[in-house]
């Protein structure tokens, strides 16, 4: 995946502050923010597939075209890979992020073909200041993958430790 560095903000709407110098203060329940796109190859495809999935609709294209899919189609833990490296790129803070105690409801409902290109888009659902550690806040926030057509291909929601900018904390 060559171009994933590459990736920008596809709507005018974008955090104030870049993801440099972004902090919990900054994660406000509401917004939604949009990124991409990365194109996917079906050389990826079958390299990932190789590696961690190797079931043969994702590493062998004859076989595929006659599988459930019709054809080669990314693992989901490919397409899960995508959209953490535009959720890391662009919206994840690079400077107060503390972890994740993890994601729920991860769903593929769309196949990714080689040749799709993907966006990604947050919404932020929640975010509250710790009680019982105050210089940070958990966010919640509501992470999707789409192809060029709009159709979502990934969702999961996700939960995020961040460090606070305030200093009297």
């Amino acid at each position: 995946m060559a171009n994933e560095t590459k990736t920008r903000c596809l709507s005018a709407a974008d955090f104030a502050v870049p993801v440099d110098d972004r902090y919990f203060e900054d994660y406000v329940p509401g917004s939604v923010y949009e990124y991409g796109h990365i194109t996917i190859t079906a050389d990826e495809i079958v390299a990932f597939a190789r590696q961690y999935d190797p079931q043969s609709f994702h590493t062998d294209p004859e076989q595929a075209s006659s599988g459930p899919f019709g054809g080669l189609i990314a693992s989901g833990w490919h397409t899960a890979a995508v959209c953490m490296r535009l959720f890391v790129d662009h919206y994840l803070s690079h400077v107060a992020s503390m972890a994740s105690p993890g994601i729920d409801k991860l769903r593929w409902p769309r196949p990714v073909r080689p040749g799709d290109e993907l966006w990604f888009r947050a919404t932020i659902d929640a975010a509250r200041v710790s009680n019982s550690k105050p210089d940070r806040g958990l966010v919640h926030t509501t992470a999707e993958l789409l192809n060029s057509d709009g159709d979502l291909v990934m969702s999961l929601k996700a939960m995020n430790f961040l460090r606070r900018r305030l200093a009297d904390v």
